[in-house]
């Protein structure tokens, strides 16, 4: 039977981390096909993954047939030559790097940053911040003028100066100065991150050093903490209160509210009410409905009343915000995901921020130690004076390095010349560097060294860890399976119709039914003249198009005249067939589609041609071809099975 490749490639991403073979040192032969050897090991390593994941109990004699049977048709696929298609290569390589990249880390680092993370999603910060921008190309901005007046600020205010006045006086952002540089309460992932940790390292009560972000340097004060609330969901009824509307407009409007929430207290339906009063236009369709809210995500008067309430079915008591008057109903609450529901998100927002890299720099710390790293720093030296004429991310400076033997870092008995560094700055050269030359080059040069370190390491992954290897020509293997097994036995089956009707002609009697099937349609007409049309119209037609044809013919211009149900129908599947065939039920009648009747032939015995059972004849088929095709490959390759290697699995 045909499986789809992303069903069979990810059952096998489950097996990343399964305990697999390392320290294995005797490792024999199992068993060749035409002198290629696959060791004991890799049989193992499928044959307990398929043991731990067995719904049908099978012994190890017939696990060393499936074994001999799926290597012999990846070498089959190797001999045709799929294993060198481009396609093979794009989709192999593109998976061997997603096995790879946990490798490629620091995974107890990685841990860390994400428990700090979500540490960080379970606790909001109540804060104001005074931010004073960064902009070298104006006078008194560049980024020492800025740090020295930043913590100028800061002692003031630990001196007992006003913060809100201090942000009124020298905060850039604008949209909080006018408020005492007021924010309201933050959470994890809702701002840069260097504003994040100074908030989450400040004790309540106290300002932070000066934090340099994207935006410039944060002075954070912390307000008040408390525990992430969770997520709730709303409806609500808005009557919008222009600013400076006059005083007989906002009198009108608060009259309304209250009398709206009165007649809710009496037991008006609040979705009507909403449906019928709100003027959020968007909200009112859904009877108030508001999408999925979490604290920081909508105003505060409005956050406020919303999460101060306590039940299910909870309304509030009018209130006003800036855009006006608000009645709110609780929908339902839920709390913070659990960690494990919440880790892949994690990791993928961490990625996105300036903590993206640092497993995989801290595993390079770690190879540099383990690879015996150095580093020359003369030789660096000759680079800085390249670098003073010419940035890195210039071509001249690459050119100038082009041909220099100049050995610049070495690890693992291998040297790295400023000739390979000009060959990794043509072919890297963003950069994150916006400082001095020298800046730039000590930039380029560090991601050079992590580049090469792990490019190392990624090419020592199959010898270093036994599961990688196994489990990189387990992907290896299932894709050229699949391929080939796409080529001779799937699509092979389902397009060669004259071997699926000699298959039919020879297994009929395998398809017999014990109760008769209906062959034909089952049809609804608007009345006893469209019925006439329509009946003859069938008997004229034949094919796949028949019914396509007819309701192009009647049905048209919004009126639906005809309804057909083409298929093979057993005693239940269709009332209308039921009725007329079968002599079952009532005679079912769509009031636009009274009149029923059906056209076709009662089949009692069984199918009449494959097509009536297309889908079981062409598993049937494919089952055939496939056990052909393998008996055919036991002929082809010459197969030798070591049975005193097969023991010592059973002894175990």
């Amino acid at each position: 039977m045909m499986y789809g490749k992303n069903l069979l490639l990810t059952l096998t991403l489950s097996a990343i981390f399964v305990p697999g073979f390392a320290g294995v040192t005797d490792d024999p032969v199992i068993m060749s096909v035409d002198g290629k050897e696959f060791k004991k090991s890799e049989f193992e390593y499928i044959y307990n993954k398929n043991i731990r994941q067995q719904i049908e109990k099978r012994s190890l004699d017939e696990y060393v047939d499936m074994f001999r049977d799926y290597k012999l048709k990846v070498m089959e696929a190797e001999a045709c030559g799929i294993d060198t298609t481009e396609a093979f290569i794009k989709e192999f390589t593109g998976y061997r790097n997603q096995l790879a990249e946990p490798y490629l880390k620091d995974s107890a680092v990685e841990d860390s940053l994400v428990a700090e993370a979500y540490d960080r999603l379970k606790t909001d910060v109540e804060v104001a911040h005074i931010l004073l921008t960064v902009d070298g190309k104006l006078p008194g901005k560049g980024e020492d003028e800025v740090y020295k007046k930043a913590k100028s600020i800061v002692t003031e205010i630990r001196g007992g100066k006003s913060f809100e006045e201090l942000a009124a006086k020298f905060s850039d952002d604008r949209s909080t100065a006018d408020n005492g540089g007021y924010i309201g309460f933050i959470r994890g992932f809702m701002t840069v991150l260097p504003f994040e940790d100074a908030a989450y390292a400040t004790k309540t009560g106290e300002v932070s050093e000066p934090a340099l972000s994207r935006y410039g340097y944060h002075i954070v004060k912390v307000i008040s903490r408390r525990p992430n609330p969770g997520e709730i969901r709303t409806a609500h009824i808005m009557l919008k209160l222009p600013a400076g509307a006059p005083e007989n407009i906002r009198q009108l409007k608060r009259d309304s509210i209250f009398g709206i929430y009165e007649r809710i207290v009496a037991g008006a339906d609040f979705a009507e009410m909403a449906e019928k009063y709100s003027e959020d236009s968007e909200s009112s369709k859904r009877g108030g409905l508001m999408p999925w809210l979490s604290s920081g995500r909508i105003v505060k008067e409005y956050e406020d009343v919303a999460f101060a309430l306590k039940e299910a079915g909870d309304v509030s008591e009018p209130f006003l915000s800036p855009y006006g008057w608000h009645i709110i109903k609780l929908v339902e609450k839920r709390g913070v995901k659990p960690l494990a529901d919440l880790k892949r998100d994690i990791i993928r927002r961490i990625s996105r921020d300036e903590r993206a890299g640092a497993a995989r720099k801290a595993l390079v710390e770690k190879l540099k130690g383990e690879y015996g790293y150095s580093f020359n720093g003369p030789n660096m030296e000759k680079l800085e004076s390249v670098a003073v004429s010419y940035r890195p991310d210039d071509t001249r400076f690459a050119d100038r390095i082009a041909d220099s033997d100049d050995v610049i870092f070495s690890f693992a008995g291998k040297d790295f010349t400023a000739a390979d560094f000009a060959g990794f700055l043509s072919g890297h050269r963003a950069s994150q560097a916006t400082g001095s030359n020298i800046e730039m080059l000590m930039e380029r040069m560090e991601a050079f060294i992590d580049y090469s370190i792990l490019t190392y390491e990624d090419s020592r992954l199959e010898e270093k860890y036994p599961d990688f290897k196994n489990l990189v020509n387990e992907y290896h293997d299932g894709i050229l399976l699949f391929d080939i097994s796409t080529r001779m036995v799937w699509d092979k089956a389902s397009k060669d119709v004259k071997g699926l009707k000699k298959y039919f002609r020879r297994h009929k009697r395998d398809y017999a039914w014990e109760s008769p099937r209906f062959k034909g349609y089952a049809v609804e007409c608007m009345d006893d003249s469209i019925a006439g049309l329509v009946g003859k119209r069938l008997d004229e037609l034949s094919g796949d198009s028949a019914v396509y044809e007819i309701y192009r013919e009647f049905n048209g211009n919004g009126v639906k005249r005809v309804n057909i149900k083409k298929g093979l129908f057993a005693c239940g599947d269709n009332g209308i067939v039921d009725c007329c065939v079968f002599g079952i039920g009532d005679k079912p009648a769509d009031k636009t589609l009274p009149v029923v009747f059906t056209r076709g032939k009662l089949l009692k015995k069984g199918p009449e041609c494959y097509t009536d059972v297309r889908g079981r004849v062409i598993s049937d088929y494919q089952d055939e071809l496939e056990k052909e095709w393998v008996k055919d490959l036991n002929k082809k390759y010459d197969v030798v099975i070591y049975d005193n290697v097969v023991e010592t699995i059973k002894e175990q």
